[in-house]
């Protein structure tokens, strides 16, 4: 018992030390590791509501030990299988709907993508790339809801708003538009958005430049640059039908 209990103090330590000084996706996969580990151990053991206790640990670690074993995030293969499945979904929706709009093996050319089909409500034009990218957007988010979301459904939120909060200086989910940010998909911790993971934004270049360079684009650009503020355990990403996920 003495051997346990002392293995499973250097396993708390470990995570208390890695949950503060370690950044990056490894951090999650060190912490959730070394939490699972002492659990497992006899000298642990749980309380009415599932905390586990550590009757030799202080009470403010006890608290700091407590919040790390809660953050449970995905591990490095399910996000890969999710990037997998957000390029299968990406691939799908352009198919689709270009199927859809233009015909069997169709697609628009330059001149179609950067046809006007109207215009906002500030009176700007409308061109048919931006209507076909939204309607490639909600077929999209369809088969994320029915091929992530089923599968993690605690660890994926489809177009989350974040805004600013006073409070950590960081940012939050809300429903105010100003200063807020709103990414297509974002993988977090087990049900809290806040605590976010990875984020992912649908793109469905039309032009040729911007199929062979999706970055080109200076706009996508800023919203990657923007998108770093939300989160830094892994850097923002973009999904074409074409490249994939792309990073800066």
């Amino acid at each position: 018992m003495i051997e346990g209990t002392r293995w499973c103090l250097v396993g708390m330590i470990t995570l208390l030390c890695l949950s503060c000084a370690s950044t990056g996706p490894s951090r999650y996969e060190q912490t959730d590791s070394a939490t699972s580990a002492c659990l497992r151990n006899p000298a642990c053991y749980n309380l009415p509501g599932n905390e586990a206790v550590l009757p030799w640990v202080g009470q403010a670690a006890r608290a700091a030990a407590t919040a790390s074993a809660t953050l449970r995030v995905l591990e490095a293969a399910d996000v890969a299988r999710i990037e997998y499945l957000l390029v299968e979904c990406a691939k799908e929706a352009n198919f689709k709907v270009n199927e859809r709009e233009y015909g069997e093996g169709k697609i628009p050319d330059d001149d179609e993508c950067k046809r006007v089909v109207g215009k906002d409500k500030d009176g700007l034009p409308i061109a048919r790339q931006m209507e076909l990218g939204k309607l490639k957007h909600d077929r999209a988010f369809r088969c994320v809801q029915e091929e992530i979301v089923r599968l993690f459904p605690d660890h994926v939120s489809i177009e989350p708003r974040y805004g600013p909060n006073d409070k950590s200086g960081g940012y939050a989910l809300t429903g105010r538009w100003t200063k807020s940010m709103k990414p297509d998909v974002v993988l977090h911790a087990s049900g809290q958005p806040d605590q976010i993971q990875c984020i992912y934004d649908f793109k469905f270049p039309c032009t040729k430049l911007s199929k062979a360079d999706p970055l080109s684009n200076s706009d996508t650009l800023t919203q990657l640059g923007r998108y770093k503020d939300l989160g830094r355990n892994c850097k923002p990403a973009i999904v074409t039908p074409q490249m994939g996920v792309v990073r800066e």
